[in-house]
């Protein structure tokens, strides 16, 4: 018997659909698909929640000082003559940032090597598109939901054949 189903498609046709349905998934909460494809995506999805969930609480915070050019009014580089020279202003500001451990940091790059880089368009403004860090969104925000729970963080919701091929569709939901 195979390790999974093949979904009428080659390895890479295969990876790529479940790549771009499980980044779905965690970033909209809930997508519509078939069957089989259904319970290959709850595989690798429930696989990447428990990874947040295990390495959820697994970093510690460091505050560090970091230099900083001074800006004015309007948001230009401060400058002061020295020896003739222009030269940028610098002020320090203290920072504090979250320093993942050992196995944090691997869990987050083996959720990179599944999910797809998503970038968040508003409606009329093309240009200031942002870039979605879904791991820190499974870090922060889907993991704590999860916390006291053991595995079943998906639902399958049967909704009836599809119209043109008659396939069983399916949505599938975080819960």
């Amino acid at each position: 018997m195979a390790g999974q189903r093949k979904l009428g498609r080659d390895a890479a046709g295969r990876m790529a659909l479940l790549r771009n349905q499980v980044t779905n998934l965690l970033y909209h909460g809930k997508i519509r698909t078939t069957t089989a494809k259904a319970k290959e995506i709850r595989r690798i999805a429930e696989g990447l929640i428990a990874m947040a969930v295990r390495e959820k609480d697994n970093y510690e915070e460091v505050t560090i000082t970091q230099k900083q050019p001074k800006l004015d009014v309007n948001g230009k580089r401060v400058k002061e003559v020295v020896d003739g020279k222009k030269v940028t202003v610098y002020e320090e500001v203290q920072k504090t940032i979250k320093k993942d451990s050992a196995s944090r940091l691997h869990a987050r790059r083996q959720m990179l090597k599944v999910l797809y880089p998503i970038t968040e368009v508003e409606a009329n403004k093309k240009r200031q598109a942002k870039k979605v860090d879904l791991t820190d969104k499974l870090f922060s925000e889907i993991a704590p939901k999860y916390v006291d729970r053991n595995g079943g963080y998906t639902r399958i919701i049967k909704i009836g054949p599809r119209k043109g091929d008659g396939a069983e569709e399916v949505i599938i939901e975080l819960v």
